[in-house]
């Protein structure tokens, strides 16, 4: 009953979107001077209740807690600190394209040491850097937690990841990143998923936009993933992009069944055919029983009580039917799924069957 409602629902999302949706291009190719950089920083999480790093467990934290105090004015000679109120993080954040000193951006913070909780505490003042070593941004905020973990002395409930959050507007641009377009002579775009076909589609849309707009045609596909576009004179780059960015164009590409046997998710591709097969589909289920027996001696016997072990086997293998799977196109192939009445574990062994029987004409990725 599950794996038909849960084919159900797929087909029915599918299903509402036609083949080839078209989409724009903003959504399908990204500019390739507008990207993301990545930042990294080390510091430490305070006002923890009692939910911090162990610093015997943890030395560095205990480390960086005098090294900031020395840092402070604050002499930190002496005896072993005991605090568990303090946690060693790492803090990650995405710096986007464009921006300036001054803005803001979300930080990522998670525990490095052995910390159980970071709800509460405060991230305090982290400087982000970049592959280059150099420093882009400084972080410092209350994190937000949206796990939680609770301890008795005989049970601990612990729901989400209370050991990471988010700061958000946590981090603020001491240094942008230079990507000015106005120097180079063309704009790059990079599909988000490389087809030729998407390509050469999006190349014709805005070749046909700036021949009737600009008369001459100025985009030129390079390959599956990137398409050049010359500057037209008398118009900026930002203004040239806003124009051609919500183009419509139909993005294309292969057939593909993606299977992840972890979660049991399957999802199907519109393109996707299956050749003519036949599927029997059966599962062989063995129940193995451990129940001990007390066994008495004799009344005025000599002997003693002792644990006799008792084993009970048993094999079960429900009927399998022969079923014919054809699938012309995804309706029908998620019919003949749901006809079979297996579960989702039981769909991926099938579909991983029919490719290797060669009647599957899609690409299968295991995830």
């Amino acid at each position: 009953m599950m794996s038909r409602l849960f084919l159900s629902v797929l087909m029915a999302l599918t299903l509402a979107l036609p083949a080839g949706a078209a989409s724009r291009i903003k959504d399908i190719a990204m500019l390739q001077a507008a990207r993301d950089n990545q930042l990294v920083g080390y510091g430490l999480v305070i006002g923890l209740q009692g939910s911090g790093d162990s610093l015997r467990n943890s030395p560095f934290t205990e480390q960086s807690m005098r090294a900031m105090l020395e840092n402070l004015g604050i002499a930190s000679e002496g005896g072993r600190a005991r605090a568990k109120n303090v946690a060693a993080v790492i803090v990650t954040a995405n710096l986007p394209p464009f921006v300036q000193s001054g803005a803001r951006i979300d930080v990522s913070v998670s525990s490095l040491g052995d910390a159980t909780s970071l709800a509460g505490g405060t991230l305090v003042m982290t400087p982000l850097r970049a592959a280059d070593g150099e420093i882009y941004a400084v972080a410092q905020g209350s994190v937000i937690v949206s796990g939680f973990s609770a301890q008795g002395q005989a049970e601990t409930l612990t729901q989400g990841v209370p050991t990471s959050g988010r700061v958000p507007n946590g981090a603020i641009i001491e240094r942008k990143v230079e990507a000015s377009m106005s120097d180079s002579a063309s704009l790059v775009l990079q599909l988000r998923n490389a087809d030729f076909s998407t390509a050469v589609r999006v190349a014709d849309a805005i070749n046909t936009y700036t021949g009737s707009r600009f008369g001459a045609r100025l985009a030129e596909e390079e390959d599956a993933r990137t398409i050049r576009i010359r500057r037209p004179k008398g118009i900026s780059y930002a203004r040239f992009y806003a124009e051609i960015e919500n183009l419509m164009v139909e993005s294309d590409g292969p057939a593909r069944v993606v299977v992840d046997e972890r979660t049991g998710t399957v999802v199907i591709g519109n393109d996707v055919r299956i050749s003519r097969v036949a599927i029997s589909h059966g599962t062989l289920t063995v129940r193995i029983t451990e129940t001990p027996r007390v066994v008495q001696p004799e009344p005025f016997s000599r002997g003693e009580t002792a644990i006799e072990p008792f084993t009970e086997i048993e094999a079960d293998q429900p009927d399998a039917n022969v079923a014919l799977l054809d699938g012309p196109n995804l309706q029908t192939l998620v019919s003949g799924l749901n006809r079979l009445g297996v579960k989702p574990d039981g769909i991926i062994a099938i579909l991983q069957g029919i490719k290797s029987a060669g009647a599957l004409q899609a690409e299968l990725v295991l995830q």
